[in-house]
């Protein structure tokens, strides 16, 4: 009976994948995502008027992919590609792992859809009970796919895989929804070898602003800019010739 939920569930998916496919006009998976996030305000960006973000950083861009939660065919389409990204790239996955706070539910969504087991792994131990990191029951040895929202520096990432890793989960890999691309994460992720696939990116949302007329070709520089250097970063700073 397990196995034919399984099966059906995997049917389903591409079943919604396929017509996803056919009712959107797609230019590519990573410039149509990152299109629909900024026309419903998942994505902003403001390059002369920058976010505080909680680190301190300034910065023109502000990412708060809960709001994908509150459009239907949004969080279909994302629960789709997600468990699509799972299926393609980790198909022996026995659990999949949420990084708490963001990515709980989607994550809850997309193990529902794939039939498997769901955990999620907190930021913090709880201060009362039982005092979890880890929610939810696996058995040490299952193959984990991690799920993140969004991944920046990478370090809630990467505390999530030592906590799954330290309770016997076998952690295969991660998939998110948008990365920043920040070569201090590429370089955490390599050196921890995790795999990290995700559905769009910094990159693919310029271009999706571009080609939206979200910003201006003048705007480009200073998000480029302020990529390269998202701790010391300044609205007023220019690019040098």
């Amino acid at each position: 009976m397990t196995n034919y939920f399984i099966c059906w569930s995997y049917f389903y998916t591409f079943v919604q994948y396929f017509i996803t496919l056919y009712f959107i006009k797609m230019d590519s998976l990573d410039l149509t995502l990152a299109k629909k996030l900024l026309k419903i305000n998942a994505i902003m960006l403001q390059p002369e008027q920058p976010f505080v973000w909680g680190n301190g950083w300034n910065a023109p861009i502000y990412n708060d992919n809960k709001i994908v939660l509150s459009y239907p065919d949004m969080r279909r389409f994302v629960k789709v590609e997600l468990s699509r990204l799972i299926l393609e790239n980790f198909p022996d996955a026995e659990v999949v792992a949420s990084v708490a706070m963001g990515s709980i539910a989607m994550g809850a969504l997309v193990a529902d859809t794939l039939g498997l087991p769901f955990v999620y792994v907190r930021d913090v131990p709880k201060d009362h009970g039982l005092e979890n990191l880890i929610e939810g029951n696996f058995e040490p040895g299952q193959k984990v796919v991690l799920i993140e929202d969004l991944v920046s520096t990478g370090s809630n990432a990467i505390k999530a895989l030592h906590e799954m890793q330290l309770a016997g989960g076998d952690v295969m890999g991660m998939v998110a929804m948008f990365t920043y691309d920040f070569e201090q994460a590429i370089a955490t992720f390599k050196e921890e070898d995790l795999k990290l696939i995700t559905l769009t990116n910094y990159h693919a949302m310029i271009e999706a602003a571009l080609a939206t007329q979200y910003i201006k070709d003048e705007d480009v520089d200073a998000l480029e800019l302020w990529h390269e250097s998202p701790e010391s970063w300044t609205p007023s700073a220019t690019k040098l010739d």
